[in-house]
């Protein structure tokens, strides 16, 4: 068994494609209109047969408490590898992207927490 898809809430699924796309790196997979959503997933360049992020809409009344709760508490909503966290930082800083957490070693795990603009806190982590 293997994890297939796994998903993220988006407040807007254009400006979510374009942050996940061009700025943390991923590629698009599917994009199928569903009415006013669409059903979008974005790959790993590096496996894109491999698990699939559902970039899902923030729509249902439950999804609004549950992201605000996981912010406050500064609980990150996904967590993604790296090859190394401190590099991955400073690239995504220079691009503009905001930290709520620097990168911070733990032992044999570096981990740092950036905010992806669309309602989440995304752990980016690796471990040696």
């Amino acid at each position: 068994m293997k994890i297939h898809l796994t998903n993220v809430f988006v407040d807007d699924q254009d400006k979510a494609l374009r942050f996940y796309t061009e700025v943390l790196g991923f590629v698009k997979k599917h994009d199928v209109p569903l009415g006013e959503d669409r059903w979008l997933t974005v790959v790993s360049p590096e496996d894109p047969h491999g698990t699939e992020l559902l970039l899902e809409p923030s729509g249902h009344p439950a999804v609004g408490p549950y992201k605000t709760a996981l912010v406050q508490d500064g609980i990150p909503a996904a967590s993604f590898a790296v090859d190394d966290v401190r590099a991955e930082y400073d690239r995504l800083r220079r691009l503009g992207v905001r930290f709520t957490q620097e990168p911070l070693e733990t032992g044999t795990v570096t981990t740092a927490v950036l905010d992806d603009t669309c309602g989440n806190l995304i752990q980016l982590v690796h471990t040696t």
